[in-house]
């Protein structure tokens, strides 16, 4: 697995990652429900892409720097469990703290929670619903960039 910047023509591909995956079925499907990645967001926001060897998209991210906040976070239903989250977080947490921010807000998708919990995140409350596409809370995180360490 490799870790590299998205690029225009990637929009599509983390759209089809996002619309189907699993975490986004049921009552939470009205999220995604027509929402797009496109060129213009990669370009705007540092959006980064784990890849396998054929460069077939197995999960990404998408860091905001102005307030700081993991905006996108999504791994492919078939890559689950293969440690690739925690690497994408891990890859952000160093973009994060290369930008000057000293933690990060996320805002988590419900069942993700103890993911990013287990990523050191800490819950600091809620965001109330907004509907019609949001219609629960979600949690609201902040994720504490360790700054570089210093080499002897």
């Amino acid at each position: 697995m490799t870790i590299r910047r998205a690029v225009a023509h990637d929009a599509q591909r983390l759209t089809s990652l996002i619309r189907p995956s699993s975490a986004y079925q049921g009552r939470y499907a009205s999220i995604v429900s027509g929402y797009r990645v496109t060129a213009e967001y990669i370009a705007q926001h540092r959006v980064f892409v784990a890849v396998d060897a054929s460069d077939q998209i197995l999960g990404f991210y998408a860091l905001v720097l102005e307030p700081p906040e993991l905006d996108l976070a999504f791994v492919a239903d078939e890559a689950q469990g293969l440690g690739i989250g925690r690497h994408l977080i891990g890859h952000m947490a160093v973009q994060a703290r290369e930008a000057g921010a000293a933690s990060v807000r996320v805002v988590a998708h419900p069942p993700a929670e103890k993911f990013y919990l287990r990523m050191g995140a800490k819950r600091v409350g809620t965001v109330a619903p907004s509907p019609p596409k949001v219609a629960w809370e979600r949690p609201d995180l902040q994720l504490t960039i360790p700054t570089a360490k210093r080499e002897s």
